[in-house]
């Protein structure tokens, strides 16, 4: 702890960066150390390399002599601490960074934290804990630190935090009909955060429960015309039926009264489900069984664009619509399609709005973080174990993710039970819809409408608006992939000063190799392609790798020539490559391949020759026993 003339002292950092012994609080200068200090209490007690100190307290501007800079700055930082009487060492260099050691008592963001975390199972305790959570923040999240990196990386991550408790407060007291009492803060949050959808939900019910209809209503119009404003999106399925039930005079249904398991292999977590599906959902890695909230937090889709025909055809189909009489067989549907594509997004989407049909849901990976396919009685274990015993099976609704083989599914099909099965595949499973007779969904890439409205979610209408050209050539060079359009998203939400053109530029020249995240390598179309190849036969690999040497259209002879195999053996190979997803039939007879997916395969082509790529024909012939 530190010390100021006997006096504990503590920084606080939820609000303007200040130092505090309790009685009276400075706030610090708008300075270099005062970022400097900000890095280091954002990571307590942790290494912070010298690399992000440099960015967080001069950005983009480093200095010529960079170390000695961020030596200086340490020494300043020290001075300050001496001013204040605080101990002189508390900023301790280690190789590669720095550290700055303190304990609950010295920080209010490690009290927040330890507030919140013993609330959890606190029972009657748990309001209180976390109402003294919420009073240690003093007002905007480090207001006088100039740090761009900051702000723009962990003032979100921190506003995320209290969010949660604040939403979960609301629930407790909504629970205990406090309704009156929690409307002055329930006002005051919804306008801080005008397009929190949870938030406006919980006012909504606090006014309708205070006999306040006309208000609750007008609040679901606030919100439905914000997000259609600002997002080009409508409210989530939660909040549209609420709405409902608000018009129809019935109680409004508590989020997450409905029990919702996710199942996910213990071999690690897989990426969690952009807006446009690229990734699997995941409770963490050392979860095999994790109970979710129902509805559409199970799992949620962030803000999912597009795929409105395809919604509305699954959505039918798991209601049942087209059955003329009753079928105690499982509704099932196989969505299928290449490499984000945004198959699981779609599966989840659509169970998100048929919870009044299914209030139970079960993800199911068939597959592991290598791709590996799931053993069969791993995956029938975890199933029996995720179905409820107490519900009727017939509520239930699951997603069987990533299926690499019929045989996979048609041994879970029996176990289920259940009111519905989705399978989400990059292969066809011709086989298991001539024995199942499911509905099929093939996806291939966005329109370019769908692709216009992703980016416009994420980045804002003006923005997009500012540079409508450089939009569309963004979607073009991403081959309107919806993996790939989010990480081009993501990439300019976090570089609000980088323009679309600029970036299209730096993105054209390596193309796909730029179309990854650095801080999460899931998040990467290379990674995503090499792994959909890795799942082939070398033969059909090779040949994949081969085509993509002709313009991306395909024709039989044309493959034939560049394969160097008879043409009446090219027409299996072709129907191969057409089940996987990494070509797709423009018409009988002609195939194409995605630009995107050609640019990866002329690459990938290249590295292991060694040379730049290039649409020259291939000649070697492709070993025998290729088809």
């Amino acid at each position: 702890m530190f010390q100021v003339r006997g006096i504990s002292m503590r920084f606080q950092l939820l609000g303007p960066l200040a130092v505090t012994d309790g009685t009276e609080a400075v706030v610090l200068p708008a300075a270099k150390p005062t970022s400097l200090l900000a890095a280091l209490l954002l990571r307590p007690g942790e290494v912070v390399p010298t690399d992000r100190l440099r960015q967080a307290v001069w950005g983009e501007a480093q200095p010529a002599t960079a170390k000695a800079a961020l030596q200086s700055c340490v020494l300043r930082l020290r001075r300050l601490f001496a001013k204040y009487d605080i101990e002189q060492h508390a900023v301790v260099a280690v190789a590669g960074g720095y550290r700055l050691p303190v304990q609950e008592d010295s920080l209010d963001l490690l009290h927040f934290r330890g507030l919140v975390s013993r609330a959890v199972g606190a029972g009657e305790s748990e309001l209180s804990l976390l109402r003294s959570a919420l009073s240690l923040w003093r007002g905007p999240l480090l207001a006088n630190v100039p740090s761009d990196l900051l702000h723009r990386d962990e003032v979100p991550r921190l506003a995320e935090e209290r969010l949660r408790v604040l939403e979960r407060v609301g629930e407790i007291e909504l629970a205990q009909g406090r309704c009156r009492e929690v409307l002055v803060d329930l006002w005051e949050a919804t306008r801080a955060h005008p397009q929190h959808e949870g938030l406006s939900g919980q006012l909504m019910r606090a006014l309708y429960q205070a006999g306040r209809q006309n208000e609750a209503l007008a609040e679901y119009r606030r919100i439905r015309t914000h997000l259609r404003t600002e997002l080009g999106v409508d409210p989530g399925a939660e909040l549209q039926r609420l709405e409902l039930a608000i018009l129809r005079g019935e109680e409004p249904r508590t989020p997450g009264a409905a029990a919702a398991v996710a199942v996910t292999p213990r071999s690690g977590p897989e990426p969690s489900p952009a807006a446009d599906g690229s990734g699997s959902p995941s409770p963490g890695p050392d979860s095999a069984v994790a109970a979710l909230p129902a509805g559409p937090r199970l799992p949620r889709v962030p803000g999912f664009t597009g795929r409105g025909d395809e919604t509305a055809c699954l959505v039918a189909h798991l209601r049942g619509d087209a059955r003329t009489s009753p079928d105690p067989a499982p509704v099932i549907a196989v969505v299928s399609g290449g490499p984000g594509m945004g198959k699981t997004a779609l599966a989840l989407h659509a169970a998100h709005l048929v919870t009044d049909r299914y209030p139970v849901g079960v993800l199911l990976p068939l597959t592991g973080p290598d791709g590996a396919p799931r053993l069969a009685d791993d995956a029938a274990a975890a199933l029996r174990a995720a179905l409820p015993a107490d519900v009727d099976p017939a509520s239930c609704l699951v997603v069987l993710d990533d299926a690499v083989h019929p045989d996979q599914v048609r041994a879970l099909l029996d176990l289920t039970n259940c009111g519905a099965v989705v399978v989400t595949s990059r292969m066809g499973l011709a086989a298991l819809v001539a024995t199942h007779g499911p509905a099929v969904l093939q996806l291939g890439a966005l329109s370019p409408r769908d692709s216009h409205d992703l980016l416009t979610a994420v980045l804002g209408t003006r923005r997009v608006t500012a540079e409508a050209a450089a939009a569309r050539t963004l979607a073009e060079l991403c081959g309107h992939v919806p993996l790939a359009l989010r990480i081009v998203a993501a990439r300019l939400l976090t570089r609000p000063r980088l323009g679309l053109a600029d970036y299209a530029e730096w993105l054209r020249k390596d193309l796909p190799a730029r179309l990854t995240l650095p801080d999460d390598i899931r998040m990467s179309v290379p990674q995503a392609l090499d792994r959909a190849l890795e799942r082939l036969p070398a033969p059909l690999a090779e040949a994949h790798l081969r085509l993509a040497r002709l313009t991306g259209r395909i024709t039989a002879p044309e493959a034939a020539a560049a394969l160097d195999v008879p043409e009446s053996h090219v027409e299996e190979l072709l129907e191969r490559l057409l089940d996987t997803g990494l070509v797709d039939e423009e018409k009988p007879g002609i195939l194409r391949m995605n630009p995107l997916f050609r640019a990866h395969a002329l690459h990938r082509s290249a590295r292991s020759l060694g040379a730049r790529p290039t649409a020259g024909p291939a000649r070697r012939a492709l070993p025998s026993g290729a088809v």
